[in-house]
């Protein structure tokens, strides 16, 4: 009897078991604590921008004005195992409406992610731009056309695939685009500004109170774009670009140093997932030249940012 009674026992424990490590998965993600429940996102993020980034450099392989059969074949060459399957058959049926080749040049060299967001529990939207090149932007910087995309990326037989793909109008690209592959961020500017120059600067920040009070604890790099027109008889406004790791930006929110004597902080431009932009405080405080032009450029929200770093200079 008391084996009977021990039997039992051990079958209701063992069934306890098995169901809180697998019957109730999602029970165990609301249990889980928030910090792991971000690391599991993040983890998750970093795994769909690596397979949106390897499509993006795999577009140029893919002449969408090759015939049917070799487009078919070249698409599951490149795009298999990244993309769903019927997506890539529905591609070769339509290859005018499938991402890939169309000229010779320019061409699409790479996308260019703005935005990950977690559509459901095992799909993600991933906004970005398919960034097109020439033989002339390769050698001496610049864009020669964008291309807005959207892509939907889930999950399939455990891993991660391409589902859908919206792509967009080409925008304008008459503008200059100022790239910093460094610390992932890039910066639009009228045709005007074509042949700006970069002068790279620094910030100091000073503690508030405490036995450190008025010390320089902080300091970071500020990138100011310069106008081409500008000559030190005639100093034209320069568009300053304070940089600052996340823990810095979280540090002056909370009043633990300042900058400068202005009673304001600087102002955000943007931010990825390692650093902030900002806009120096009183920046044109002296109001030379232009710096009417460049109020007006900032009020366009030119400065862009790559989420992984991913841009360099």
């Amino acid at each position: 009897m008391k084996k009977a009674l021990f039997l039992v026992l051990v079958l209701l424990l063992s069934v306890s078991l098995f169901g809180c490590a697998n019957g109730n998965n999602g029970g165990q993600q609301e249990g889980q604590p928030k910090e792991k429940q971000q690391q599991n996102q993040g983890s998750e993020k970093e795994a769909v921008a690596g397979l949106v980034e390897d499509f993006g450099r795999r577009l140029q392989k893919v002449s969408l004005q090759a015939p049917g059969e070799v487009i078919y074949k070249s698409m599951q060459e490149n795009y298999g195992g990244l993309v769903y399957p019927s997506l890539i058959e529905e591609w070769a049926r339509d290859p005018q409406n499938a991402p890939g080749r169309v000229v010779s040049s320019p061409w699409p060299d790479h996308i260019e992610i703005l935005s990950i967001e977690k559509a459901s529990e095992s799909a993600y939207e991933v906004k970005g731009q398919i960034i097109e090149m020439t033989s002339v932007e390769m050698a001496s910087g610049g864009v020669a056309a964008r291309r807005p995309i959207t892509l939907v990326v889930g999950k399939a037989e455990n891993r991660w695939v391409i589902t859908a793909v919206k792509i967009g109008a080409y925008e304008d690209t008459n503008a200059t685009v100022f790239k910093n592959y460094r610390y992932g961020f890039s910066f639009s500017l009228p045709e005007s500004w074509k042949g700006y120059s970069i002068v790279n600067g620094k910030w100091e920040g000073s503690a508030v109170g405490g036995t450190q009070g008025g010390e320089v604890v902080e300091t970071g790099p500020v990138i100011s774009i310069r106008h081409p027109q500008w000559t030190p008889d005639n100093k034209r406004q320069d568009i300053p670009i304070m940089v600052f790791t996340l823990a810095q930006w979280d540090s002056l929110q909370q009043g633990k140093f300042h900058i400068g004597a202005a009673p304001i902080g600087p102002s955000e431009l943007g931010c990825n997932a390692r650093y902030v932009f900002a806009l120096p405080a009183r920046y044109n405080y002296a109001f030379p030249t232009g710096y009417e032009e460049v109020e007006e450029i900032l009020k366009s929200n030119p400065l862009r940012t790559d989420e992984y770093g991913s841009i360099s200079n």
